[in-house]
């Protein structure tokens, strides 16, 4: 506890001297961090928040790698592209927190996972501060980890504000323990500003964790002495409340403890406090000492992808006629053959076999540890997808439809898009989206969001309109080690068929298929679109154009794009999703910018209305691209 201490005082001196920019002080708290870490052993995970320091320490990190990551140097574990303790190691079975807080309860169900398929007998601990225990993710994660029996331990720091919000706004039980009772699991309340109690009891919780796998909530009554950073202070804090949780400053307690028992001496406390105080200073000049960052664009632009070299596995010659459904279904039966390790996750996939029956047969072949049915909570299942990765392990997730990844969304775009770019962490995870109107859904279960995803870097987005390319980029979406979002069109289920190979193989991302070759105009759209301009075509036959089925939105086949462009000089883009903020303005600025000299006319978009998705027909059709396309075809070959 004294390390800890130590460095954190002189960090708050490096503060004020602005060489560090930011600091979240965990004086009062060192008990917890240093107990709870000791009492694990060093090959199970930990998942800390920013008052962990004692987590690091005990885990023996070196001490310059911590403080070259304060300074945002190279040496540290972000390469200066986060800050504080917002990262995360595999050599020291650490994964940091982000500043949402919530999601990484839900990474620890998916560790947690991991270790009980693989049979390894380890606990996972994630810790929490009682602000934290208002959000979603936590009450997700504890449903998940209480349903599937998984060996977690929830650590809930209980320090009296959340900012400035006193525990008496953020909940109205007694305890923040009673919240686990509630989810059917054992709850603790520990002291944790004592050491002996916190170790003493969570090696015995993690033993018997051990041996019977099952989550616990442990909630540790301590306070935060300082500011929640130290730029807001503690004037909202009586002074009465500091003075009497000063009495019981853990650190200082114990000292006399020890020494009232004859462990520690005078002499040997000082002579501790000296080495500590002499590696603190001789770490700290090495970091001093280490060149600044050098900002480079390729490096940057490199590192928000996990490096994926594709491999092509061709198929055979034996087909058969599948529809676009049974494509995806036989696609995914075979990733599972193909990797043992890959975990198939979403809301009635097993015994079901999911709203649209494309995981139908599945439990009988691969078990129900494989194919897991989940509760409703889309934000913990990416997690724990995310966690599996951390794992060394696959997920596929499906969302029942694409629209209700706004229940997931933080996940998606908070943690696994940046988890490589910020530490170097793959998120090995495709998500499944069933997407799309024609289907007289409602606003709630036809949108196409992939603008959402096509935005956010660090994410791949895949969007096939036959069953060959599903079947085949879905292959390669499990194979890659990076986040996938794998649309797949409602409409087109069970109304597109095709002659598809039977066995395994795979597609490349980012190679457009030219399904029409012309002159006179170059048509690119994805997904539906894709069958809305075939029809057109057929309709038209004297329009000779290049038809661009895009495949993959990121990576985006620019050149195939520009190819077409440069020789037809004129191009309309075709989304179903409405218009402003689409893939589809994208596509068209860059156009523009790259082949401009080459257009004889502005590029045209086409694309939904601005409005939800009506249910009724005659509205749904009307907010359709396809009605309006031909006539604005017709129109930019006129210009």
């Amino acid at each position: 506890m004294l390390k800890p201490r130590l460095i954190e005082e002189k960090m708050l001196i490096l503060l004020r001297q602005g060489k560090i920019s930011k600091w979240f002080s965990g004086i009062g708290q060192e008990a917890i961090s240093v107990g709870v870490t000791m009492a694990l052993d060093s090959e199970e995970y930990i998942l800390p928040m920013h008052r962990n320091l004692g987590v690091f320490t005990t885990r023996e990190i070196p001490l310059h790698r911590l403080f070259s990551q304060w300074q945002g140097k190279a040496n540290g574990f972000t390469k200066g592209r986060d800050r504080s303790f917002h990262f995360g190691t595999q050599d020291y079975n650490i994964v940091g927190m982000i500043s949402h807080l919530g999601p990484q309860l839900g990474v620890a169900d998916g560790i947690a996972l991991a270790s009980l398929l693989k049979n390894k007998k380890q606990v996972t601990a994630v810790f929490t501060g009682d602000g934290g225990t208002s959000e979603g993710d936590f009450h997700e994660a504890l449903n998940v980890a209480s349903v599937w029996q998984l060996p977690v331990m929830f650590c809930v720091e209980n320090n009296g504000y959340g900012l400035s919000t006193p525990t008496n706004e953020q909940y109205r039980c007694k305890d923040i323990a009673d919240k686990g009772k509630g989810y059917g699991m054992e709850a603790f309340v520990l002291d944790g500003n004592n050491v002996v109690e916190v170790y003493s009891k969570i090696k015995k919780l993690a033993e018997s964790i051990r041996k019977r796998p099952r989550p616990i909530l442990v909630e540790f009554k301590t306070f935060r002495m300082r500011g929640h950073e130290e730029a807001s202070g503690t004037k909202y804090v009586p002074k009465a409340l500091l003075q009497e949780w000063a009495k019981k400053d853990p650190l200082e307690n114990f000292q006399e403890f020890l020494k009232t028992e004859k462990i520690l001496t005078e002499k040997q406390e000082v002579a501790i406090k000296e080495g500590f105080v002499h590696e603190i200073t001789e770490n700290l000049q090495i970091a001093f000492d280490e060149a600044p960052i050098e900002s480079d664009v390729t490096t940057e632009l490199n590192d928000v992808y996990k490096p994926f070299e594709y491999k092509e596995v061709s198929p055979k010659s034996k087909t058969e006629e599948l529809r676009l459904i049974d494509a995806i279904s036989l696609g995914l039966r075979q990733s599972m053959q193909q990797h043992k390790d890959l975990i198939i996750m979403g809301q009635d996939i097993a015994e079901y076999g999911g709203v649209f029956k494309i995981t139908d047969g599945f439990l009988e072949e691969f078990g129900k540890e494989r194919v897991r049915n989940t509760p409703i909570c889309e934000s913990a299942i990416v997690e724990a997808g995310m966690g599996l990765s951390i794992a060394g392990m696959k997920a596929v997730v499906e969302m029942q439809f694409a629209d209700f990844v706004t229940s997931g969304f933080n996940p998606v775009v908070n943690y696994l898009a940046k988890s490589n770019y910020r530490w170097n962490q793959q998120a090995d995870v495709v998500l499944r989206m069933p997407c799309g109107g024609g289907v007289a859904a409602g606003p709630f279960h036809s949108q196409t969001n992939e603008a959402w995803f096509t935005k956010t870097p660090g994410l791949k987005v895949v969007y096939p309109a036959f069953p060959y390319d599903a079947k085949g980029l879905l292959a390669t979406a499990i194979n890659d080690p990076n986040p996938v979002l794998f649309f797949e069109h409602k409409a087109l289920y069970r109304s597109i068929r095709q002659d598809v190979p039977t066995d395994y193989y795979t597609l490349p991302f980012g190679k457009a298929a030219m399904l029409k070759e012309g002159s006179d105009v170059t048509i690119i759209s994805y997904g539906a679109g894709v069958h809305w301009a075939l029809e057109t075509l057929d309709n038209n036959g004297d329009i000779s154009a290049d038809l661009i089925d895009l495949r993959t939105l990121q990576p985006l086949d620019t050149e195939a794009i520009y190819n077409s462009v440069r020789k037809t000089g004129k191009a309309i883009v075709l989304q179903e999703d409405s218009m402003f903020g689409g893939i589809a303005s994208d596509i068209s600025a860059l156009i523009m910018e790259n082949c401009f000299e080459d257009l004889d006319a502005p590029v045209k978009r086409v694309a939904g209305l601005e409005t939800p998705i009506p249910f009724i027909n005659q509205l749904e059709d009307q907010y359709m691209a396809k009605g309006r396309f031909e006539g604005s075809l017709k129109e930019l070959l006129a210009y």
